[in-house]
């Protein structure tokens, strides 16, 4: 087997990703991007929830692909958003 490939021999178990095993490569791809800051998968979690928040995705449809089962779970990440909302707010109003 090629190094990447699937191999249907093994079991799901072993193909599964701990919250370890993803943590180990969120820190193998910062050393090698030369990022001097420590990033986790929660900050990476954060950046894209945000990131859709602030390019003018829906609240819903954020929760659903963050697999929140309450919405309020989901509006923590809009504290970062209002003040980009009031801008474009304040832009129309004008």
């Amino acid at each position: 087997m090629k190094n990447g490939e699937f191999d249907p021999a093994l079991s799901q178990e072993k193909l599964r990703l701990t919250v370890r095993s993803i943590q180990r490569i969120v820190e193998k791809y910062r050393r090698m991007a030369g990022l001097p800051i420590r990033i986790s998968p929660h900050i990476l979690r954060h950046s894209f929830a945000t990131t859709l928040l602030q390019n003018g995705a829906d609240l819903r449809s954020v929760q659903e692909m963050l697999g929140h089962k309450n919405v309020s779970t989901t509006q923590i990440y809009t504290h970062v958003t209002n003040p980009h909302l009031k801008e474009i707010h304040d832009k129309y109003l004008k």
